[in-house]
């Protein structure tokens, strides 16, 4: 299942620094200036997962495969975007390709590092970013809306989903987030905004650019301080990131990388955080297959049943589905193999029913 994320955020905040370190490259342009970066960046990344290597350790496979992730650099929208200034209907239109948004705002002072409004103010920032998104879904809501109205005039069938869109309208007037609109199964809305890819609907993450200096203590930042109180209303995660110091770890070997973020009391990098965070907001999890080929984590929406978990893997294995053989994670790395899970009746046999959840060893059985 593939995810991109996009990186977006007014021009000369970190995103090409942070979409560098994310991909340890420098594919991405990264300069004191707006617009450094035209055409989008777009990497693959793994997901950190330290279940892999224990399952490595039991299997001895041929090799480990992570699940990933695709990142797209986005350039700098600035006010009037949605009206094309600073090239913004492009980059708007790059937008509605990802499935989620990590919205880089800076939340340090240096004056030195040029900011296109003037002065650091990250609740201003998010709001101009924000609006520009919203306009740019009115626009294309109101086309929507504009030619089923025609339509509906003969076709009845098109009038609930008129009147849904209409209401969708007043909440987009209203300064509100597509994604804050009401929905439930089964509602007429919901055929059209899976059409629309609207900006607003977007699941939504907030990276703090912080410097260095502030890792210790996030806390004393004020404008992280705003930012969380902003982002708390809606709920919408902030990770505190330090785009440039996470550009020099990718630089290193992994053990003076663990020394380099002990020294500043981390646990993690900010890049493994901000990766897991992206998998997760968008309610994803990984299931593994485990054999002497390979120990492999494949991804699928929580709640996935056996089935099409199966057919993440081949589409054979959907159609011809018979059964899954299933161990947990935990009762895998206890009992150290499929054989002596078997023997401890650590291992379930599963039908279609079944909803895979994160951290199952899967071994589907199936006949085409």
């Amino acid at each position: 299942m593939p995810l991109a994320v996009g990186i977006v955020g007014l021009p000369n905040v970190g995103k090409s620094t942070l979409f560098n370190a994310l991909t340890r490259t420098q594919q991405a342009a990264a300069a004191n200036y707006p617009f450094c970066t035209i055409e989008p960046n777009q990497a693959t990344v793994p997901v950190p997962d330290n279940r892999l290597a224990p399952l490595a350790e039991r299997v001895h496979p041929g090799r480990i495969v992570a699940a990933t992730v695709d990142f797209v650099d986005i350039a700098g929208l600035v006010r009037g975007a949605s009206q094309g200034d600073g090239l913004g209907n492009q980059f708007l239109g790059r937008i509605r390709e990802v499935n989620a948004i990590i919205h880089v705002v800076r939340c340090f002072e240096n004056d030195d590092v040029v900011h296109v409004e003037g002065g650091v103010d990250p609740v201003r920032d998010i709001q101009i970013i924000e609006t520009e998104l919203l306009l740019a879904d009115l626009q294309t809501l109101e086309k929507r809306i504009d030619r089923i109205g025609r339509q509906a005039r003969a076709d009845k069938a098109l009038r609930a989903e008129l009147t849904a869109m209409e209401d969708l309208k007043r909440h987009l007037d209203a300064g509100r987030p597509a994604r804050l609109y009401p929905r439930q199964e089964g509602d007429a809305i919901l055929p059209a905004l899976a059409d629309l890819h609207l900006l607003t609907d977007k699941p939504m993450i907030y990276g703090a650019n912080l410097n260095e200096s502030d890792l210790a203590t996030p806390d004393e930042n004020r404008h992280l301080a705003a930012l969380r109180e902003h982002a708390r209303p809606e709920g919408i995660a902030v990770i505190t990131i330090a785009a440039q110091l996470e550009a020099e770890l990718c630089s290193l070997p992994e053990a003076e990388r663990a020394e380099m973020l002990a020294a500043y009391g981390l646990a993690e990098s900010g890049l493994d955080q901000t990766i897991r965070l992206a998998y997760e907001t968008l309610g994803l999890i990984s299931f593994f297959t485990a054999g002497p080929m390979e120990v492999r984590a494949w991804t699928i929406r929580r709640g996935t049943l056996a089935p099409q978990a199966a057919g993440v893997i081949h589409g054979d294995f959907e159609r011809g589905f018979i059964r899954a053989e299933v161990i947990g994670y935990d009762d895998f790395i206890r009992h150290g193999s499929e054989q002596a899970c078997r023997a401890a009746a650590a291992l379930r046999v599963e039908g279609k029913e079944y909803a895979v959840q994160d951290g199952d060893v899967v071994h589907f059985l199936f006949n085409v």
